[in-house]
């Protein structure tokens, strides 16, 4: 009886990056990009939190540079992630919280902008910022896909002058807090 063909994107999180080198690792998310791009019934979305928790773990600060270092990979797999926030958003621990929290991950001459809205328990992300933040969050891609994956911490992170706040210094402070993070 012939196997079924394994969904690629799902198979994507079984990699180990430690047995691949920086270009191979860059080759890899490039290929399941252009899967997702060409319409097959395949997209990054189905990579589980947990499994993309792992691969960032495994994978080295050269592998993840190397791969944000593409702008069309690096918004892919950013969108992804905001689009994810909403699933994760804590809404039990968040219920009466209103605020707005901008995010620019990258630098000045490359810079991707979000705005996640969280309202009546729900979280709600843009890409085109209108809303007067409560904070801005500042911080280049690699760190952030460390930080959303379970692998880096934002006190570390703004400690290492990695990850930037201006606003309600407070109200960040617990930002982590009011979503799920993956464990790897």
């Amino acid at each position: 009886m012939p196997q079924p063909e394994s969904d690629p994107i799902t198979a994507l999180g079984d990699v180990d990056p430690r047995k691949v080198g920086e270009q191979e690792f860059v080759a890899l998310l490039e290929a399941a990009s252009e899967i997702a791009d060409s319409g097959a019934a395949v997209d990054l979305g189905a990579l589980a939190p947990e499994q993309f928790a792992r691969l960032i773990s495994r994978a080295s600060d050269a592998q993840i540079e190397a791969v944000m270092q593409r702008p069309e990979l690096r918004e892919r797999i950013l969108d992804e992630v905001f689009r994810r926030m909403g699933e994760h958003y804590k809404s039990e621990k968040a219920s009466a919280i209103e605020a707005v929290v901008r995010w620019r991950i990258g630098t000045d001459d490359d810079l991707l902008r979000y705005e996640c809205v969280l309202a009546d328990g729900n979280c709600t992300v843009s890409k085109d910022p209108q809303r007067e933040p409560r904070v801005t969050i500042t911080l280049p891609p690699a760190e952030f896909l460390k930080l959303t994956s379970g692998n880096a911490s934002a006190p570390m992170l703004f400690m290492k002058g990695k990850l930037k706040v201006a606003g309600d210094l407070g109200f960040a402070a617990g930002l982590t807090k009011l979503f799920q993070i993956p464990k790897a």
